[in-house]
């Protein structure tokens, strides 16, 4: 399909630069499509009442590391050029795949030292060595070798390293202290994004509480959100776009739940397009969820059948986003298009601090 199919206007004021307090409290449009979308302006808090006791709430535990770091390069004398890094993969105890800039200054064999201004820190300082160096689209890629390892490095990572905010909120503001709970869901436990999973921002204590007593029961997957849910599709059709890879599991007594869920006449409602991807790429021809553990790259368009999912808790998405096109694959183009044109009006906050919406397929 043609990219500019999805693209519409979003006033700049229409960004959240912060979330709702209590989160909860976001606002929730409710899209239910039958002949047409038929939309309802409710709130987060709502949510118990507007699903049914049995259905099965799919939540994304990943936890948002503090990836963005910066520091110098050493060792050559002279000023050094400041080096502002992004980890994007653990490859393993000590190597990370980073987005750099400047990137050109740096050749395999470079030492970075990463500082922690204005931080108190009770590691040494953290040193990297470039070891290897992306090539044409890859060439802010490089990998890191870094002088911890295992849970010393996680550690020194977190007292120097920044939240890494989506560009439209980080060109805006400044990232501080607030945000590393702020980008952060409750559920959080496994460590490995360098993006949240934004649904699930909204739930709050109060929140499942009331969930678990109108008989909706949360279940938990995971998949490692990369750089790329920000990018822009750039190819001018869709079959031109690549997805990056990320890594997801779906636990065998958590894939046999949701079966079992369903099969007693509960819906899978995916909080977030994180939990979504996952659970389609884990699901067989006849929707039945299965164990799964790797990587996934599944690039859903309008035309997609969906196996696993019935419902999808979400945010409002960018424009030619692959999170917009899942959307309008999952409700249909017109339909998202009628619901974001209302949103907009309607002054729903957008992206990925801003109001939710629940998709009924």
């Amino acid at each position: 399909m043609r990219t500019d199919l999805f693209d519409f206007r979003l006033p700049e004021d229409r960004i959240a630069l912060r979330p709702a307090v209590p989160r909860d409290a976001a606002k929730l449009l409710v899209v239910r499509r039958a002949v047409a979308a038929e939309l309802e302006d409710r709130f987060m808090r709502d949510l118990p009442t507007l699903l049914r006791r049995g259905d099965a709430l799919v939540v994304n535990d990943t936890k948002v590391i503090a990836a963005n770091l910066r520091g110098r390069r050493i060792g050559r004398g002279g000023q050094e050029p400041a080096i502002a890094a992004t980890l994007i993969k653990r490859l393993d105890a000590s190597r990370w795949r980073a987005l750099v800039k400047p990137a050109k200054r740096l050749v395999p064999g470079d030492v970075v030292r990463f500082g922690g201004e204005g931080r108190v820190c009770f590691l040494e300082q953290l040193d990297a060595t470039v070891e290897a160096k992306g090539q044409g689209d890859e060439g802010g890629e490089v990998t890191f070798a870094f002088a911890f390892t295992d849970a010393v490095l996680d550690q020194a990572l977190a007292e120097r390293g920044d939240m890494p905010l989506p560009p439209y909120i980080a060109s805006r503001r400044d990232v501080d202290e607030r945000d590393r709970s702020d980008y952060q869901t409750m559920f959080a436990r496994e460590e490995g994004s360098v993006a949240a999973p934004t649904a699930g921002l909204h739930f709050t204590e109060n929140l499942t509480a009331a969930l678990g007593q109108a008989g909706i029961a949360l279940h938990r997957v995971t998949l490692h959100v990369g750089p790329g849910t920000f990018l822009p599709v750039k190819a001018e059709d869709t079959s031109g776009h690549k997805m990056q890879a990320e890594w997801g599991t779906v636990s065998a007594d958590t894939a046999a739940t949701l079966n079992a869920a369903r099969r007693a006449g509960g819906r899978i409602v995916a909080v977030g397009s994180t939990s979504l991807r996952l659970l389609e790429s884990a699901a067989s021809d006849d929707g039945t969820i299965k164990p799964f553990a790797g990587e996934t790259a599944l690039f859903i368009t309008p035309g997609y059948r969906f196996r696993a999912v019935d419902a999808l808790l979400t945010n409002f998405h960018l424009p030619r986003s692959t999170l917009f096109m899942l959307v309008c694959a999952f409700c249909g183009l017109d339909v998202m298009r009628r619901t974001y044109a209302h949103a907009i009006a309607a002054g729903y906050r957008f992206y990925s601090y801003g109001d939710a919406c629940l998709l009924f397929r």
